[in-house]
């Protein structure tokens, strides 16, 4: 007897609190009334239009930037590597399996 109303009892429980649970949904607090309007509202005595940072902006010279066709080579290679060091661990994997039988 005690060990049912063990069980019972967290049981009855469970079900009390998810029957206090809260059933929002949660895309009804990103609808643009929720988000824009609020944005707007914060934004409206702001009358700068953005400018441009020069020292937000990274050059780079020329010899440093790769053509695409040697960036295509590169990927290329990584991509040929990678097929060859599957089918190697593919194969010693084989291999052991072989010697446990």
């Amino acid at each position: 007897m005690k060990f049912r109303i063990a069980l019972a009892a967290p049981a009855l429980l469970a079900l009390g609190l998810a029957a206090c649970g809260s059933s929002d949904d949660a895309s009804t607090e990103a609808e643009v009334d929720t988000v824009e309007i609020p944005a707007n509202d914060a934004l409206e005595g702001v009358n700068e239009a953005p400018v441009v940072d020069a020292d937000a902006t990274v050059t780079t010279e020329p010899s440093d930037v790769r053509t695409t066709d040697e960036a295509a080579a590169n990927e290329a290679q990584g991509i040929e590597d990678a097929g060859n060091n599957a089918a190697d661990t593919a194969a010693a994997a084989m291999d052991e399996m072989d010697l446990n039988e």
